[in-house]
């Protein structure tokens, strides 16, 4: 083999292995640009579902801010209806607070757990603490109704009147009694003795009440009169035994 051909023989297998590499880089190349494209069309589907998913969680949150917005405009216009409540001095519906006067905690979708602090109680969602006011507006609005007494304390109720005048008008005898003596101030234990005696028959409206009250039900008209009723039977039939004893 001459000298040129021995070079010619190099040359080629110079270029051969020079084109090999070549198409060894090119297919890596290749590779390389299909992996980056299935990585990127990846990453892309990924962000456009967290969009979505995003603009979902907006509009749910901004759905629920206007009904929670309706709700708490709907307790302030009770609240304003409530007993003892001067509209003038409540005034109308305060604005929200603005974002930027939130504290940062507030504005976070997730905080992230903090091993070395105590554990938070969990936070009570706008709905619940709404709906707590509307029970405590409700009760000062609208209380709750309560049944009349049965028909078996209504016949007990001039008994009650009865027994509890009976025991006001004794006490104002004692005093209309002590009061005549020659004690300091004996004209105003007189007094109280007498006002005792006029209160008498209605002592035991308020004890009726209180009971009723008490046990769930309410005295209504027809309650007061029977107890009135036994109140002045028994204070008439005190002012009889106490005329009659002087």
């Amino acid at each position: 083999m001459t000298p040129r051909e021995r070079d010619y023989q190099l040359m080629m297998s110079a270029l051969a292995e020079a084109a090999r590499r070549r198409d060894t880089e090119l297919d890596g190349a290749e590779q390389a640009y299909q992996d980056s494209a299935a990585q990127a069309a990846g990453e892309l589907a990924r962000a456009e579902g967290e969009a979505a998913a995003a603009d979902r969680w907006a509009g749910a949150a901004a759905a629920q801010v206007l009904d929670v917005d309706r709700e708490a405009a709907r307790l302030w216009d009770q609240l304003r209806r409530a007993r003892g409540m001067r509209i003038r001095a409540l005034g109308e519906l305060p604005d929200p607070a603005a974002v930027e006067a939130l504290p940062r905690v507030a504005l976070q979708r997730a905080p992230e757990p903090d091993a070395g602090a105590a554990p938070q109680p969990p936070r009570q969602s706008a709905r619940t603490l709404l709906a707590r006011a509307a029970e405590r507006i409700d009760d000062t609005v609208r209380p709750t109704a309560r049944e009349p007494l049965p028909r078996w304390a209504l016949a007990l109720l001039p008994l009650v009147g009865a027994l509890v005048a009976g025991a006001t008008g004794l006490l104002a005898a004692g005093l209309v009694t002590f009061g005549g003596t020659a004690v300091p101030g004996g004209v105003v234990v007189r007094a109280l003795g007498w006002l005792a005696f006029l209160l008498a028959p209605s002592a035991g409206v308020p004890v009726a009440a209180a009971y009723a009250h008490r046990h769930g039900h309410r005295l209504d008209v027809g309650g007061i009169g029977f107890t009135l009723l036994g109140g002045m039977i028994a204070a008439a039939l005190l002012s009889l035994s106490f005329a009659s004893s002087r």
